[in-house]
């Protein structure tokens, strides 16, 4: 389970000369990671006040490509996503990896669009 912290609301114009963005203003809260202590890492969700346009989502375009979930059963996690309003990005696929195991995975957005990798492993 993740320990939440604290929820943050950010702005003014120490946030607008650290991000080039006029009238900047962060809301989030950062989800400690389990395993790890109160010391630990944690994953930070932040949303700004305004967006620019997105490019189309796409696995091969530049930069952060996607980000991977190890998890217990694929299709209930992709139907948790669907159901949250993400989307397919391709089809559920398991393939024997040689010297690795067998991996059953897909590859879906989040509400924003962002691509999520949902995978299992077996041997």
């Amino acid at each position: 389970m993740y320990a939440r912290a604290a929820e943050r609301s950010l702005a003014g114009q120490w946030l607008e000369k650290a991000t080039s963005v006029p009238g900047a203003h962060l809301r989030g809260a950062h989800l400690r990671l389990p395993g790890y202590g109160e010391a630990g890492p944690t994953l930070e969700i932040f949303e700004y006040n305004r967006h620019e346009e997105r490019p189309a989502t796409a696995v091969n375009r530049p930069g952060l490509g996607h980000i991977a979930f190890a998890v217990d059963n694929v299709q209930a996690a992709r139907a948790a996503v669907i159901a949250a309003g993400g989307r397919d990005v391709g089809e559920i696929v398991s393939v024997e990896i040689p010297g690795a195991g067998k991996i059953t995975f897909v590859y879906v957005t989040d509400p924003e669009g962002n691509i999520i990798e949902l995978q299992h492993w077996s041997r």
